[in-house]
């Protein structure tokens, strides 16, 4: 029975070692009121800013969150830039409570112009991890809005998505009346938790807030249902999660046994 805590915070741009500091913080306190894997949002130790932080020291930063994850005895997952020789890519990272790097995820659907210029998509699948009772499988941010990515990680085995994020408080936009136009926050209220039920799993989706980020992070569990919501502050969110849960829930809605893939080949 896990406690899963997920992080909504501003990380300021370019402000390493003060990102860090308060995630160390926020560490202490999730393991201190009794979780054991602790969410953070995208690129949360540089802050979002990608054309600025794309040549940030991803390596180094990995370190450093293998080191809070070890000094609090807490599950962590961070995100950092993930540079090879040809590429640089937008990754996050599950570190357990020793501090060892479980498994590292390229986000593979890279949101809008300024992540294209400057990054690379991933093309790998995110492996699935045994955790407290539980498999998690890593995305990131725009990843989560493909319906596709979600069913993939349920049908492999994911009991619950670990999800950094970092969705720009866009306000609605497209010149229509207020029902029929977009706006961001739906990301956190309709998809989030809509994918939690059609595949049965946890979500927890950690976000940025400042003015320009929608806050609305959340815990979604596998009935379609929020177990944490965020508002537009600071802030940390907490739930128990239990892979019983899951099962139960998908013996309820037979969405995953009832799919006719061969239909849509």
């Amino acid at each position: 029975m896990p406690g899963l805590a997920v992080l909504q915070a501003a990380g300021v741009i370019n402000a390493v070692d003060e990102n860090l500091r308060r995630l160390d913080a926020y560490a202490a306190r999730a393991a201190g009121q009794g979780a054991v894997i602790l969410v953070s949002p995208e690129l949360f130790a540089t802050g979002y800013a990608p054309a600025l932080v794309a040549g940030s020291d991803g390596e180094g930063i990995r370190g450093e969150l293998a080191g809070i994850a070890r000094r609090h005895g807490i599950a962590l997952v961070g995100s950092s830039v993930d540079a090879t020789s040809s590429a640089r890519h937008i990754s996050a990272s599950l570190f357990d409570r020793q501090g060892a790097e479980l498994t590292r995820y390229r986000k593979s659907h890279l949101f809008g112009p300024e992540e294209q210029s400057v990054f690379s998509p991933g093309d790998d699948l995110p492996e699935l991890v045994p955790l407290h009772g539980l498999t998690v499988a890593l995305g990131i941010c725009y990843d989560i809005e493909f319906p596709e990515f979600a069913r993939s990680a349920a049908q492999r085995g994911a009991d619950a998505l670990l999800i950094p994020t970092a969705v720009p408080a866009t306000g609605d936009v497209g010149g229509l009346p207020p029902e029929l136009t977009y706006n961001a926050d739906r990301i956190s209220t309709l998809l989030v938790p809509a994918r939690a039920l059609e595949n049965g799993v946890y979500i927890a989706y950690a976000n940025h807030t400042t003015p320009d980020f929608t806050g609305l992070s959340c815990i979604a569990g596998p009935y379609g249902t929020f177990l944490g919501l965020a508002g537009h502050e600071e802030e940390l969110l907490f739930a128990d999660v239990h892979q019983t849960d899951v099962v139960r829930a998908r013996e309820l809605n037979t969405y995953m046994t009832c799919r006719r893939p061969e239909l849509f080949t």
